[in-house]
């Protein structure tokens, strides 16, 4: 590679660094509205709701299309994040 180019890259690579710290915020910010969500669930076959899912998969998918994104991207992502905090919830579920 091309010292410019490693420039380049570097540049690109900061710029990268900089937008995940503004997406740790915003999965910060996500997380305590799981957290309030989780409070009001009574049981944990609350946790998962299949047809809030596929609308959120289907409006993501438009979404990303509208704004010229790959959707299987965002699709992936988006499943991932779900699934995730599913994990998150069942293992903070408090019954009650």
């Amino acid at each position: 590679m091309s010292p410019l180019k490693k420039k380049k890259l570097e540049r690109i690579r900061l710029q990268l660094d900089k937008l995940d710290n503004s997406l740790i915020k915003i999965i910060k910010k996500r997380t305590n509205l799981v957290k309030k969500v989780l409070k009001l669930k009574e049981k944990k076959n609350q946790i998962i709701d299949n047809k809030r899912i596929k609308i959120i998969l289907k409006n993501i998918r438009k979404k990303s299309i509208s704004n010229k994104i790959d959707p299987k991207i965002t699709n992936r992502i988006w499943k991932n994040m779900i699934w995730s905090y599913i994990d998150y919830e069942r293992r903070n579920f408090k019954k009650k």
